[in-house]
């Protein structure tokens, strides 16, 4: 696999993604963390060397480093990256077939001061070690279940580590190793969470200084294709690693729902989406994102009845998803015959269970294990998985089990083409209750193409939140707006 490392900071990432929006957030995130730093510099906080547990943006925590290092008087440069991946099955097929080999890497970073492009398999221990050893601060951007590996690393070596994924048990299980070897692990800082912590806290500050309650906080956000570039059957496209993507959907949802805790395991995830209405012009669909019911205690609204953070799509998004969940497509479980290129109509029969490779019996197959809402849907998800070339003879390109083939093949057929446009849409919306009885909700928006936010600790207190909301505002005309409009 492969990974960047510079001067004084090494960054390990993954395929898929989006340079142009890399390099601007990493510009965005080194003006940022100045801004912040003299801030801090008045709040000193003298037990630093925590692994922080709120903080997720690849694109803007070139700036973090800065901050970081700086803050621990140690010198940091710029850096950006390309990729890394998990342990190969075959590690000379998975380096001709990536989406970003060693030699793009190369290409990519010839702007890029400071930037040595090399290959690193993280699973290596000793190779990592020395990796690390050479930098001050680790930024890790590979597929979250490796953070541990990178971790021990930097603990070993005593370097700073940030991650943009949320905190694992395995993560917060190196916490007193982390503390002692006197390095921070953040992690969690970008837009959700990050952003919406930022106008979050704000919000229940100003309503509890009011005498009023928070009885009910829902916050959903996607980052999404423009609306005229959703042109695939998930209506989604990868700027970064789609395994990261897939993942992420088999994550049990938990929140609270009119005081009590609703739970939903990952598969059933797709099952909860609902629509969810923002503007007009856009249709929306909702869902839980893991586990929602800490925020009654980190963002001190114990009071409220209703606490959701959820993600949002566009329709049709999750009931594509639950067919490829049915059908197993999202495991991990090794298959021998996804060891070859054979075709992809052979590696759906193996995957699904199929008497033979026809269209016919593999559609037969699929609407027998998989569950529909419509004739009209069923339809449409089949049209999708052709679309795919999941029923064709184009080869696969082997990667060992069904979730990995098919990121592969997902990594091919949904990238952001030249000049199409992405954006992102964050909502917060709080039922609240006034000392004389009144209820209001205000709704809260962020609308744009950049994700970009920085921090030091999780953004959940004023010292923190302020200068980088203002710096959002001023320098980067990011910012939320509020509404008080009818819950819905």
């Amino acid at each position: 696999m492969c990974s960047r490392s510079s001067g004084s900071a090494a960054a390990i990432t993954e395929e898929g993604v989006d340079s142009a929006n890399a390099k601007r957030g990493t510009e965005q995130l080194l003006d940022l963390a100045i801004a912040l730093s003299a801030e801090s510099k008045q709040h000193p906080n003298t037990e630093h060397y925590d692994v922080i547990r709120e903080i997720s943006s690849p694109e803007l925590l070139l700036k973090l480093a800065e901050f970081i290092t700086e803050y621990h008087d140690k010198p940091i440069r710029r850096s950006d990256a390309t990729k890394g991946n998990g342990k190969l099955n075959n590690e000379e097929q998975r380096r001709c077939d990536d989406v970003l080999t060693l030699a793009s890497a190369k290409k990519l970073s010839e702007s890029v001061a400071y930037t040595t492009p090399i290959s690193l398999d993280v699973t290596e221990e000793n190779a990592l070690d020395a990796t690390v050893a050479q930098h001050e601060l680790i930024i890790s951007l590979i597929p979250y279940t490796f953070h541990v590996a990178v971790i021990k690393s930097a603990i070993r070596n005593k370097k700073h580590v940030v991650t943009t994924s949320y905190v694992s048990p395995a993560m917060m299980a190196l916490d007193a190793e982390a503390k002692a070897a006197g390095i921070t692990v953040m992690n969690e800082i970008g837009l959700d969470p990050g952003i919406d912590h930022l106008y979050a806290i704000k919000t229940i500050d100003e309503t509890h200084r009011a005498g009023g309650k928070i009885i009910a906080f829902e916050s959903y956000c996607g980052g999404l294709p423009a609306a005229e570039d959703s042109d695939n059957p998930l209506g989604y496209k990868f700027s970064w690693s789609s395994r990261g993507v897939l993942l992420a959907l088999r994550n049990a949802g938990k929140w609270y729902q009119d005081g009590k805790v609703v739970e939903v395991a990952g598969e059933e995830l797709m099952g909860t989406a609902k629509p969810y209405f923002i503007y007009p012009g856009y249709a929306f669909v909702a869902y839980p994102n893991r586990n929602s019911t800490p925020y009654k205690e980190r963002y001190n609204i114990p009071e409220a009845q209703t606490i959701v953070r959820g993600t949002l799509r566009y329709q049709g998004f999750p009931q594509f998803i639950r067919v490829l969940v049915d059908l197993g497509f999202l495991e991990e479980t090794p298959i021998e015959v996804l060891n070859k290129p054979i075709a992809w109509r052979e590696a759906t029969q193996t995957i699904i269970g199929a008497i033979s490779s026809s269209a016919t019996d593999l559609e037969t197959r699929i609407c027998s294990k998989a569950t529909f809402g419509s004739p009209t849907e069923q339809q449409r998800i089949l049209s999708g998985l052709q679309w795919l070339g999941l029923f064709s003879e184009e080869p696969i390109i082997p990667r060992g089990n069904p979730l990995d083939t098919l990121c592969a093949t997902l990594e091919q057929k949904m990238q952001y083409e030249e000049g199409e446009r992405d954006m992102v849409m964050l909502q917060h919306k709080f039922m609240i209750e006034y000392q004389d009885g009144r209820r209001e909700t205000p709704a809260k928006l962020v609308l744009d193409g950049t994700i970009s936010d920085k921090g030091i600790l999780a953004p959940l207190n004023k010292s923190i939140n302020e200068p980088l909301m203002r710096e959002l505002r001023e320098n980067y005309g990011i910012e939320c707006h509020e509404k008080v409009v009818a819950y819905q």
